[in-house]
């Protein structure tokens, strides 16, 4: 079942489509049920005794047998037709190479976007869906600096660190793969609808196991976890608290022998338990972007191709270190802002008003917003942006 240069036939494609359909067999299972047949046209010319015999359950054997199986191919395949999506399966060229490696690859993925970015390298950035102000700063600045260098971030555009990745990646002009636990046609949380539009409009791609239509059932997720893992070099940990859904996705990146990377949090913050606890086990710490590059083998950095820089060409790299070049004011701002703790404008007011009058404190700010160094939130509440 290793791929090929030459893409599988349409017939091929529904015999896997129609496996992988089969009710109560499951990726695992049906890799075994391909081998012991030899090729999946084997599966479908084999009799419902000899189907009973390798041990699958009777409902698998007798779908496959009478031809039901293949009924539910042919109309998924029409799905999907129907809505510009792509079926790859394990015997296609453009599967991702990677996740051919892992224990239990998909026999199908769907895809709707560009199919070349399945081939290429990419790094999975997971965390918290419910990140600090540093957490989603630092997912966005990594993923536009890693983006930058041609990396395709891969992610599950779940709320939080998943969608900050997405977004940075999309800020450098660079490409991003999320990985759903739903059908590729059903956009979850639904606040992400432009974002997966921004992705595809800017040559990623929306990849899922799960049949058209399928939804958002909590089972689901940690099941697409090994893909967003397996597709990857490595896996980049930002925040996640201690019982989280990112400790299967790097167990998984662990037991499929892919380099796990962590941005060190607070202490004090229980987001931090995830890639601090992973930094103890061995995990690279990751400050800035070349971090991760100098970690990736020397073959998948001469096969990268950097992405066009970013509309602000000025932009910094994302870092955990403080900036030296500004203007003392800017500087001395600066250094009251937290990174996980927003401050009030009065705040602000009260502690430099013997250094600056008003006016300089938010000429100040807003320099300091212009460049991305800081955010404004709610209430005229501001935080470090890296």
């Amino acid at each position: 079942m290793s791929s090929t240069a030459v893409s599988p036939s349409a017939t091929q494609l529904l015999e896997w489509l129609a496996i992988s359909l089969t009710p109560a067999l499951g990726p695992t299972k049906s890799r075994k049920l391909v081998e012991h047949f030899g090729t999946p046209a084997g599966v479908f010319h084999a009799s419902l005794t000899e189907l009973e015999a390798t041990g699958i359950q009777a409902s698998s054997a007798q779908s496959l047998a009478t031809g039901k199986s293949m009924e539910l191919a042919r109309e998924e395949f029409a799905r999907a037709s129907a809505m510009g999506v792509s079926i790859v399966c394990l015997d296609d060229p453009s599967y991702p190479p990677r996740l051919k490696e892992i224990y239990d690859p998909p026999l199908i993925l769907y895809v709707r976007g560009n199919l070349e970015t399945l081939t290429r390298p990419g790094i999975a950035m997971v965390g918290t869906r419910h990140p600090t102000p540093y957490g989603s700063g630092m997912a966005e600045r990594l993923a536009c600096d890693l983006a930058t260098q041609g990396l395709v971030i891969l992610s599950g555009m779940a709320r939080g660190v998943d969608t900050a990745s997405h977004r940075g990646a999309i800020s450098a002009k660079g490409k991003t793969a999320a990985v759903f636990g739903t059908g590729v046609d059903v956009i979850y949380p639904k606040e992400n609808s432009r974002l997966s539009e921004q992705i595809l409009g800017f040559g990623g791609a929306l990849i899922s196991e799960f049949p058209m239509g399928t939804f958002a059932a909590p089972q689901n997720f940690p099941i697409r976890n090994r893909i967003i893992s397996g597709m990857s070099v490595g896996v980049l940990v930002v925040e996640a608290a201690e019982y989280s859904g990112t400790r299967i996705t790097a167990r998984c990146a662990l037991e499929q022998n892919r380099d796990v990377f962590a941005v060190p949090g607070n202490v004090t913050n229980k987001n931090s338990w995830g890639p601090n606890t992973l930094i103890k086990q061995g995990a690279k710490l990751v400050a800035t972007w070349e971090d991760v590059w100098e970690d990736l083998p020397p073959e998948v950095r001469l096969t990268l191709t950097p992405a066009s820089p970013p509309e602000s060409g000025n932009a910094s790299a994302a870092s955990l270190f403080p900036d030296e070049g500004l203007p003392p004011h800017e500087k001395r701002i600066l250094s009251l802002l937290k990174a996980d703790e927003a401050t009030h404008i009065d705040e602000l007011v009260e502690r430099l008003e013997a250094d600056m009058s008003s006016s300089e404190i938010f000429a100040a700010l807003f320099e300091l917003e212009l460049t991305g160094k800081i955010r404004q939130m709610p209430g005229k509440n501001f935080v470090k942006s890296f």
